[in-house]
């Protein structure tokens, strides 16, 4: 682990408290209650990473494999981790679609990750992906907690089984991934960075997983979890933030996708969820500039810039953009590649990038 991965409390969620808060004002019963137990339970969750040293599940000894190493647990709808063993590597289906739909996802990000980049496990080194499912009573939200996946079952009147969208589970362990290597502070737009990345690569996932091109993409995030009823797509939209809900319960989608409307507020560490719109956005313009498997030129830039060792861990949008500039001149120089990083940037509201990179 980088030798400053233990230094900001780990523990990030797929639903923003902003959702939460809203639900948890509905009139109705059904809506509010489970909206505020999963409030109570993150509260209490992020509160104890606070004073807990997050030491992670030890690697494997000796070279890393390209196999995965899985294992999932059932929390039986309690808020005990990690639960009892209901699957590990290797073991067949069982009857739980929820056990199986949490196997085949950390699999799937496994995969991308190690053809895409070469990266082996979360920290490069094999280390095992553990996951709990069932966990709490209807609790609306999935989690990356340092050292393991969590995934509720949702109400199922707003949310369904949190294992359903594979991009979920990618966004949540690419959390991981970038404790393991920049470990972007989880605050301001350092934390809005450290959202984007999970947003990023869990729709890279997605994309992987079905051989899909830039242009076939639904740049959603978390699409599939909505219940039948509810005004929305997703989550979030990588290539229209702002638009995946708009729903008397919700409210409206308030990601940004440019600078001129980014949100200031004291919430959601410095509005982590919302502002993640804006370089989710930009990322969305690089691929869909250079066409074909986002995963490999746009995400690759992305992908050497988490890793590359100069992304410093309270980095701004301005610096994470003028290393994506760097790092496409260095791979690919200064082509069609780092001309799409820098018009992406530029139409996102964050420019004078091409100066200070010296390109030309």
């Amino acid at each position: 682990m980088d030798a400053n991965a233990n230094n900001h409390p780990v523990f990030c969620t797929i639903v923003p408290p902003h959702v939460l808060d809203k639900l948890a004002q509905a009139e109705d019963p059904r809506l509010a209650e489970p909206a505020r137990r999963t409030l109570e339970r993150d509260a209490l969750e992020r509160t104890r990473r606070r004073i807990t040293t997050v030491r992670g599940v030890a690697a494997p000894a000796g070279a890393p494999s390209d196999k995965p190493k899985r294992t999932i647990f059932d929390a039986g709808h309690r808020e005990t981790l990690p639960g009892r063993k209901a699957r590990a590597e290797g073991g067949q289906a069982t009857g739980d679609g929820t056990v199986n739909r949490a196997y085949d996802g950390l699999g799937a990000t496994f995969e991308m990750f190690l053809k895409a980049y070469g990266r082996r496990s979360i920290d490069d080194s094999g280390l095992p992906l553990n996951a709990t499912v069932h966990y709490g009573q209807e609790y609306g939200n999935a989690f990356w907690n340092g050292e393991q996946m969590v995934f509720g079952d949702g109400d199922g009147e707003i949310f369904k089984d949190f294992t359903i969208p594979v991009d979920v589970t990618a966004h949540e362990l690419t959390h991981g991934v970038t404790q393991y290597t920049s470990n972007l502070e989880y605050f301001g737009q350092s934390g809005a960075l450290n959202e984007s990345m999970s947003d990023v690569f869990g729709s890279l996932t997605k994309q992987h997983q079905l051989g899909q091109t830039a242009d076939e993409a639904d740049w959603l995030i978390g699409a599939g979890l909505l219940a039948e009823g509810v005004t929305g797509v997703a989550l979030r939209s990588m290539k229209a933030p702002g638009t995946a809900y708009d729903d008397d319960v919700l409210g409206k989608d308030p990601q940004p996708a440019t600078m001129e409307h980014y949100v200031r507020t004291s919430r959601d560490n410095g509005g982590v969820h919302i502002n993640s719109g804006i370089p989710n956005h930009a990322f969305y313009l690089v691929a869909k500039a250079l066409g074909g498997h986002a995963w490999e030129r746009a995400g690759q830039i992305w992908y050497d810039t988490l890793t590359g060792g100069d992304l410093a861990y309270d980095a701004d949008f301005a610096d994470f953009a003028q290393l994506t500039v760097a790092a496409a001149q260095s791979r690919y120089g200064e082509g069609e590649e780092q001309r799409a990083v820098l018009n992406a940037w530029a139409e996102v509201g964050i420019s004078d990038l091409r100066a200070r990179a010296g390109a030309r």
